[in-house]
Order: structure tokens, then sequence, then C-alpha cells
């Protein structure tokens, strides 16, 4: 066992929490979202939490982590759905929220530290020069940007600019490895790939460079379709009009809008399906004029109520906000991520909705998916049985529409990519123990694991958890 008396000596002057209430607190993040992952994980706490300010202390910190062979979880606001943040062999959470500069913004670019809240960073770039990120999560009021960047995949805005892994969305990271003597690393271009969508497996980040788009006041939408089909074509022939500048198309099905979207009921219709959007001010009249000629009905617009005070955001009724506005009212519900490949993607989802009916609720967002226009999906799932879910699973990947499973923590059973060579051989220069984030990166733990075997892979440091 680590002495942890003593690690709390030698990181003294950073700060330290041990108090175990409040150790659990952040060993928590949304994995609660996957009835499977609440039952693996519900035990999973660590030891330690410590919060650095500076990069020099993060560097203090995986030294003495090293030297004493503790495992190091990074967190950012905890925001993720399936255990990223969770450290599954105990040991120290490593907390960066306390990392919260702003240190430059500049035409088209902006360099903060990894612990700035994603609507913080909006609201500054948007008051000094009237730009914002191109893209942010729906939790941009909780995520911070290296929690996003470690974690995510795409987001609002993702129908202009595409995801986190298309070259150029991410301009340039510091990278803190976790060795005897901790190196910073400079990553740009291609080598952004290694610690993007990795979960701080390989590498603590401590800057960070993201482009910026021109900001606007983007108008909130409701659009109303009695079928939810009429309403996938919809989004998916506005998403193709050149000329409306959209920041976010997201049909869902009913009876979600109604049921769940309670601060926007006044609104909506029962048993009507809608299309959520982000629209530009300026492009707002052709927009509408397009909503009559596809036979839409506005159901909302932000830019015409008296206030929007204690009306939630468009998009904080989309992507996994849909997921939890349902749970809070109905925690039979769970979800899956879904990639409907294109062309023939409004087809595929046609064809699952055929298949499931009110098993499986619609919730598409439409993307830039490698340069085309597709959609993915975040559906609401009737769950029963983990044997059913699978079914589920197993009937999308035969109609072609291949499932990131989010009822996985490792990287390569749910996130958007497998772990590459280039990945694995990354983390063995820059964690030679194996001690950020274990249990996250199968590749790293048993190489001869079978992706093809259906099971979930448990970590070993997490048979712990499991027997207690």
């Amino acid at each position: 066992m680590a002495d942890y008396q003593q690690i709390k000596k030698e990181l003294e002057g950073i700060a330290v929490e041990d108090n175990p209430a409040l150790v659990k607190q952040k060993s928590r993040d949304f994995y609660w979202y996957s009835p499977i992952l609440k039952a693996q994980l519900d035990n999973v706490v660590g030891d330690l939490v410590v919060s650095p300010k500076s990069e020099e202390e993060v560097i203090r910190t995986l030294k003495v982590a090293y030297a004493h062979g503790v495992p190091v979880t990074p967190r950012g606001g905890g925001t993720g759905n399936y255990g990223q943040a969770m450290p599954l062999s105990g040991g120290i959470i490593l907390n960066l929220m306390n990392m919260n500069k702003i240190k430059a913004i500049h035409p088209g670019r902006v360099i903060c530290e990894p612990g700035v809240i994603v609507s913080e960073l909006d609201k500054e770039t948007k008051a000094h020069s009237g730009q914002e990120l191109r893209f942010h999560p729906s939790t941009a009021q909780t995520a911070t940007i290296a929690g996003f960047i470690a974690g995510g995949s795409g987001g609002v805005g993702s129908i202009t600019w595409g995801g986190l892994r298309d070259l150029g969305n991410i301009l340039r990271l510091r990278v803190v490895t976790m060795e005897a003597e901790p190196r910073v690393l400079e990553l740009s271009a291609w080598d952004l790939q290694k610690v993007s969508h990795a979960y701080g497996t390989n590498g603590i980040i401590t800057e960070v460079e993201m482009p910026l788009a021109p900001a606007y006041d983007w108008v909130d939408v409701i659009v109303g379709y009695d079928d939810f089909m009429d309403a996938v074509r919809f989004a998916d022939a506005l998403t193709h009009r050149n000329g409306i500048l959209l920041k976010e198309v997201a049909p869902i099905a009913a009876p979600v809008p109604y049921e769940y979207f309670t601060r926007h009921k006044p609104w909506l219709k029962e048993g009507q399906s809608v299309v959520v959007l982000m629209v530009a001010p300026h492009s707002m009249e052709p927009f509408a004029s397009y909503v009559e000629k596809m036979k839409g009905e506005i159901r909302f617009r932000s830019d015409t109520v008296e206030s929007m005070k204690g009306i939630p955001h468009a998009y904080e009724l989309a992507w996994n906000h849909t997921t939890l506005r349902a749970l809070k009212l109905d925690p039979g519900f769970t979800y899956l991520q879904v990639q409907y490949p294109g062309p023939n993607h409004v087809e595929k989802v046609g064809r699952m909705v055929e298949i499931f009916g009110d098993e499986v609720i619609g919730h598409l967002e439409f993307i830039k998916f490698d340069g085309a226009i597709q959609c993915s999906g975040l559906p609401l799932v009737r769950y029963t049985t983990a044997e059913r879910l699978e079914e589920i699973i197993r009937i999308h990947e035969e109609n072609g529409c291949p499932i990131f499973n989010p009822h996985r923590y490792t990287l390569e059973e749910g996130g958007m990519k497998q772990t590459d060579t280039v990945q694995l051989a990354f983390k063995k220069e820059t964690d030679p123990k194996g001690l950020l984030n274990p249990g996250k990166m199968i590749a790293w733990d048993n190489p001869d694991f079978d992706f093809k075997a259906g099971k979930n892979y448990l970590f070993p440091g997490l048979q712990a958890f499991m027997e207690t």
C-alpha cells in the first residue's frame, strides 16, 4: 500500500484533499447514464485529490506519484459519460479545475490552461474579439476545455466544423509525461492524435491552443413535425442549404420533447417530434422561408420570447442533455451512440425506426464527417436487460449503423477511435509504468484481448472494487 501521509508531505504547498466524501465526489462522472457501468463502477473511489495551480505543480505531483508507484487519473469537470475520469485503481485524482487562466486571444485562436470552463472561454473570447470556439459539448457550462479534448469527439457546431479528430480543430497541446523526471512535450498537427480522445492515458494536458470562429448571437429555434421521419428529412435537406448558417441541428422523436423538455413545454405540442436548432441571426429570414417550404412549424424562437430567463439554451436540449432530461424524469432510460454513414443515412435512420419503434426513441445530431454531412445518433433506449441491449447493438451493426458503445469504459470499446499502434507506442514512451488513468486502454493491459468476443473488458485493478 502507498504511504499517503508521506505523499502528502512531499506535495506540501500543493492543494491536497483526503476527506473521504470529497474524494468520492471527485471520483465520479456521469457513468450512471449506463445501468451496466453503474453496476461495474459504483464502488470506484480514489485515495487523494490533488489540485495543482500550475504546470510546475503538475510536474511535482507526477514525479512524487511515480516515485511511489501511485496511479494518477486526470479530471476536469467530470462531465464524461463512461467513466473516463474515474480512478479504476484508486490513487491520485488530479483535479485540473484550478488551472483556469486564459493566456492569450489572437485572431483565429486562443491559448489557455486545461481547466478553463468551456462557456467561460467562449464568453471571454467573444467579449475580447467577437470570436467563439468552433464547437463545444452540450455540457459547456461545466466541462473544461482539456476534458473535452481528452474525452469528447464533437458537439454543438460540428455541423459546420466536424469533430476534434479533424486536422486543425485543435492547434497545439502541452503535455506532461509520467516518468521519474517528467518531460513537457509540445504537440501539434498529426501528433495531437496521440492525446486527443485518449482519456489522459498518455500525458497530462497543461496548455491548450484552439482555433476560433466568428461569434454570433445564435437564435434557438424548435421546429415541430407530426412525424419523426419528416423532421429527419427536413433536417437533412436544411443542412445541405449552403447559405444558411447553422450551429446545431438535432431531430428528436416524440414523446421526448413534450414529456421531458419541461421549460419549453408551453411552446411544444404533445405527440410532436421536433428539430432543435441554432441559427445565425442573419440567416433567420431564409431559414423561416425554408421551414415553410418544408411544411414545418416553428414552435419556438429565442429572438421573439419576452425573456430567456430560466429557459435552457437550445444546445442543453441536445447531445447528451437529451438523455439527461429524460433520465431525470424516467430512470428506465439509457442511450446508445450510433453512426449512420452517408450518403443513405436518412434511409438507415428510417430502417432503425421501423425495427425498434418506441423501444429505441430517435435522437439525431447532424454533423460534418470527413467533409460530408451525415448524422450520428444518441437514441434513448428503454432499458430492460443487458442481453437485450447487446441485441439492439448487434441489430444496428448488422444494418450498417456502427455503435460507439457508451456502456464500456475503455477507449477501444467505446470512444470514437481504436487505440492504434502510435497511441500505444506513445504511452510506452510517456507513461512507462502504466500509471496514467490505468484500465482505460486495453491494448496496454492485455495485447491479446479479443475485441470480437463481445465481452466487457474487466480491468484487473477494478476487481478489488467489484469484490467489496
